[in-house]
């Protein structure tokens, strides 16, 4: 578990970080060299730390109908649009513009975490993560990945559970 002091908080966290450590959530901190030639960077997470590939879910910004919408998917995997799209009642689903992904979260792409986001979107987690004790996603940086219960990351971002993901 790795809780931070604000003095912590103030000088190395991230406002997932932060964001965790305010609900007083149980966490694991895993940091990595990112290497930025890697084609993917859930898979070169999943690697670096040597934990399964379903383990480690990838945030993903979507626009639905007009709103954008946060997928938290495993990375052995894809988002399925269509899926996502009727979670939150919506028709169409496609992938968000990855400069308005970055503006609106307040993170860099390959780094958006589903926790602190500057503006908080509704957020669809994959019904898989339900069968693991903990999983892993972005800790707001690339190279950062935090790791945390589902049911903690679900009720911190109000996140249905839905099957989003496909293999």
């Amino acid at each position: 578990m790795a809780k931070k002091s604000k003095k912590q908080q103030q000088s190395g966290g991230t406002p997932a970080t932060v964001a965790l450590t305010a609900a007083g959530v149980t966490y694991t901190v895993h940091a990595y060299d990112h290497d930025p030639a890697h084609p993917s960077y859930g898979e070169e997470a999943a690697e670096a730390m040597g934990v399964s590939p379903e383990r480690v879910f990838k945030t993903l910004v979507a626009d639905v109908d007009g709103a954008l919408t946060v997928a938290v998917v495993p990375v052995a995997g894809q988002l399925d649009l269509k899926a996502l799209a009727a979670a939150v009642g919506g028709k169409r689903a496609a992938m968000a513009d990855p400069a308005l992904a970055e503006r609106t979260t307040g993170y860099v792409r390959g780094g958006i975490s589903p926790l602190g986001q500057r503006k908080r979107l509704r957020t669809v987690l994959d019904a898989s993560a339900s069968g693991h004790s903990t999983i892993c996603v972005s800790a707001g940086r690339r190279g950062l990945e935090v790791e945390l219960s589902p049911d903690d990351l679900a009720r911190l971002t109000d996140a249905v559970l839905a099957p989003v993901g496909r293999a």
